[in-house]
C-alpha cells in the first residue's frame, strides 16, 4: 500500500502544473543572478561573481552585536562598541555585509518589488540566526505605518518574517508591534537624526501584551544600518515585558570597514 501511495505522489508532483508550466515560465521569465540578473540555469541564485563578492558574516564576531572581527579575540569577547553602547536588543545576527550583490539584494527587495527574492534571503538568514530562532517563542517583523504599507502594498521585513516562520515552525506575530507614527524616511538622515524619526514609533497592540510578556523573540526587519530603527521597536518590546529580542536581519552596514 505504501509503494503505490508513494508513485501516485511522485505521479502527481511530476504532472503538477508548476512542473508542467515550468518551461513556459523559463522562456517568459529567463532565470537569471538574483542580484546582477545575467542570465542563469536556475531561478533564486547568485552567478559565481555576485557569490564570490558576497562578505557574508562568518564567525569570528562580537556576540551582542555581530560585528566580524578581523581575526579571533578570543572565545566570549564583544566589540567595543558594544561595550561603549550597550544595545536595547539582547543580539543581533545578519547574513552579510550591506554592500555589493547584498545591497543589490536589499534593494530589489524593497524598492523593486521583488518580494520572490525574500525566500532565498531567509534561507541565509535561518543560517545565520538559527540558534535564536530554534530557541525563540515567536517572529516579529519590524512594521511599517499603515499609510506607507498602503503606498507600498508590502513590508518587505513581513515578507522575510513569513518564510523564516515557516521554516523554523515558529509563530510570525504580523500584528502585535504596531509602529504609531508615520516617521520619516530614514536615507539620507544622521545617526541621531535617524534615533529622533523613530523615537516612541513603536508599541505592542492593545491586547497583544500576553504575547510579548516573557518572551523570547526574534525580530525581523531587511537591513541594520545605524540601528535606530530597530532598536526603538525592541524598546517597545522590552517595555511590554519581552525577556530576550535577537535582532536578525539580511544585511549589516557598518560605519567603518573592517
Amino acid at each position: 500500500m505504501g509503494d503505490a501511495s508513494d508513485k501516485f505522489e511522485v505521479r502527481r508532483a511530476r504532472f503538477s502544473p508548476a512542473v508542467l508550466l515550468r518551461p513556459v515560465l523559463d522562456v517568459l521569465y529567463p532565470p537569471c543572478c538574483a542580484a546582477c540578473g545575467v542570465r542563469m540555469a536556475a531561478h533564486r541564485a547568485l552567478c559565481g561573481t555576485c557569490w564570490s563578492r558576497m562578505r557574508f558574516i562568518e564567525r569570528p564576531y562580537c556576540d551582542i552585536l555581530g560585528i566580524p572581527f578581523a581575526k579571533e579575540p578570543g572565545e566570549g569577547m564583544v566589540s567595543a562598541l558594544a561595550i561603549a553602547e550597550p544595545p536595547v536588543f539582547d543580539r543581533l545576527r545578519a547574513v552579510a555585509l550591506h554592500e555589493g550583490p547584498a545591497r543589490h539584494l536589499v534593494h530589489g527587495l524593497k524598492y523593486r518589488d521583488r518580494t520572490d527574492l525574500a525566500l532565498m534571503m531567509a534561507a541565509w538568514m535561518w543560517r545565520a540566526g538559527r540558534a535564536e530562532l530554534e530557541a525563540c517563542d515567536a517572529i516579529l517583523p519590524v512594521p511599517l505605518h499603515w499609510t506607507r504599507m498602503m503606498a507600498r502594498r508590502f513590508n518587505q521585513a513581513a515578507e522575510l518574517g513569513r518564510h523564516l516562520a515557516h521554516q523554523s515552525g515558529k509563530p510570525m506575530l504580523s500584528g502585535t508591534l504596531v509602529r504609531r507614527k508615520r516617521t520619516s524616511r530614514q536615507v539620507g538622515l544622521t545617526a541621531r537624526g535617524r534615533e529622533e524619526n523613530v523615537r516612541a514609533a513603536f508599541r505592542v497592540a492593545k491586547g497583544q501584551e500576553d504575547r510579548v510578556f516573557g518572551r523570547r523573540l526574534v525580530l525581523v526587519d531587511d537591513v541594520f544600518t545605524t540601528g535606530a530603527t530597530v532598536s526603538a521597536a525592541a524598546r517597545a518590546l522590552k517595555r511590554a515585558g519581552a525577556a530576550d529580542v535577537t535582532v536578525l536581519t539580511f544585511a549589516m552596514a557598518l560605519a567603518e570597514p573592517i
